[in-house]
């Protein structure tokens, strides 16, 4: 009785047990909670942050835009923001509250003496 190299690949695997379907996509749900954990969580964290900006502006703050535009807000309601944008000719650009990309903090400069 020979066996040939093929007779043996071809014959059937071993039966397997009831709990292999669940091994079969476990990589896959890891993978899925791994981008969900490194890729998800963060972006929400960030438009949370961002929301927040957003809803503390007021008269005063220095602001820059999504365009790189710099300047103070005049005023602002629910949905737009007025912004002076040049202090010698009193130049004042209206935004809609999402065009705002930051607030820039004050940098007190230290007095010299």
């Amino acid at each position: 009785m020979e066996t040939d190299l093929f007779t043996i690949l071809a014959q059937d695997p071993a039966p397997q047990q009831g709990g292999g379907s669940f091994l079969l996509f476990a990589p896959l749900i890891l993978l899925v909670v791994v981008y969900f954990v490194l890729l998800v969580l963060p972006k929400r964290k960030q438009e949370k942050q961002r929301q927040t900006m957003l809803d503390n502006l007021k008269k005063g703050d220095r602001i820059q835009t999504i365009g790189g535009l710099l300047g103070t807000v005049v005023s602002s309601d629910a949905t737009e923001v007025l912004v002076k944008v040049d202090e010698t000719h009193n130049t004042k650009l209206r935004f809609v509250r999402s065009a705002i990309h930051k607030v820039i903090a004050d940098e007190k400069k230290p007095e010299s003496k």
